[in-house]
């Protein structure tokens, strides 16, 4: 079992950066993929970013790619977003989510845990 709490949202104007932070608790953290989505208002959620258990291999959606970048430590059982260069229309509920397996994966229905969210609202 996994539990996951995120923080670090906010808002921030357009072109600022914030950092989501996501706290997990249980033993099989270290061995779980981690990933990262995010739910607009009026929209489905999406896939924002994925990492391995080892933090050795990453992916991303492709309108974060080069602004976004994900990272874990699993000593301290966090996993982090680094969110560079925001837009508008990155504004919306973010999610950190696991999975029992390690591999990387950009669709949630292959996350086991997922955290209740932070709101990242960014203004033009």
């Amino acid at each position: 079992q996994v539990q996951l709490l995120e923080s670090g949202g906010g808002l921030v104007q357009a072109g600022g950066s914030l950092r989501l932070s996501c706290a997990a608790s249980g033993r099989t953290f270290s061995s779980s993929a981690m990933g990262w989505f995010r739910q607009a208002p009026g929209k489905e959620r999406e896939f924002v970013g994925t990492i391995s258990w080892t933090g050795g291999s990453t992916d991303y959606a492709d309108s974060v790619k080069g602004r976004f970048t994900i990272s874990r430590d699993n000593g301290k059982k966090m996993v982090y977003l680094q969110m560079n260069s925001l837009k508008p229309e990155d504004t919306a509920v973010y999610y950190c989510a696991a999975r029992r397996n390690g591999n990387t994966y950009k669709y949630e229905g292959g996350y086991d845990y997922w955290g209740q969210g932070t709101q990242v609202t960014v203004s033009s």
